[in-house]
């Protein structure tokens, strides 16, 4: 009986190679698909996709230590366009693994830090929009929900103090 080496058959490893990959990319864009702007997430969904953020950074490691071995397996066999398969999916998975590190939402979600005003009188907001409502020393502000939840935080000064405005 005749002994098969990676050499000879390696379609395991790259099904392997494969998925070590993919599960790193899902760890990192499932939630960033399921936590995105002006969309509904349910309460299930924003507890799956927050479980999976916090377990990225390991697992996101992990598969890219075992994609990394599986890639060393797999060089000897691979042709040219394998090889170029093998640094692509290696730049991959070391990508998720970092974007797994860095706070992505805040890219998506960005604090509006100088926001501009109108008086009350010379605002265009629809009469049933709401409104998140700031009163200090005097001072008055409303930042609209609709901008809010895009932008979530607005940095701000409110009768000589500053605040950090969040929704």
């Amino acid at each position: 009986m005749e002994h098969k080496s990676l050499d000879r058959n390696p379609a395991w490893a790259w099904v392997w190679f494969v998925a070590f990959v993919v599960v790193g990319i899902a760890l990192v864009f499932i939630p960033a698909f399921i936590i995105r702007p002006f969309r509904y997430e349910s309460p299930r969904a924003l507890q799956w996709a927050m479980a999976l953020r916090q377990a990225a950074p390991l697992w996101t490691l992990l598969a890219t230590v075992l994609a990394m071995f599986m890639a060393f397996l797999l060089r000897p066999a691979a042709k040219r366009w394998g090889r170029a398969g093998l640094v692509a999916g290696l730049l991959l998975a070391a990508g998720s693994a970092t974007l797994s590190r860095l706070n992505h939402f805040e890219w998506m979600f960005h604090p509006v830090r100088q926001p501009g005003f109108e008086a009350a009188s010379q605002a265009k907001l629809d009469p049933g929009e709401m409104v998140l409502a700031l009163n200090f020393n005097h001072d008055a502000r409303a930042y609209p929900i609709r901008v809010m939840g895009y932008h979530h935080i607005v940095n701000d000064v409110v009768g000589g103090v500053a605040v950090a405005v969040t929704y």
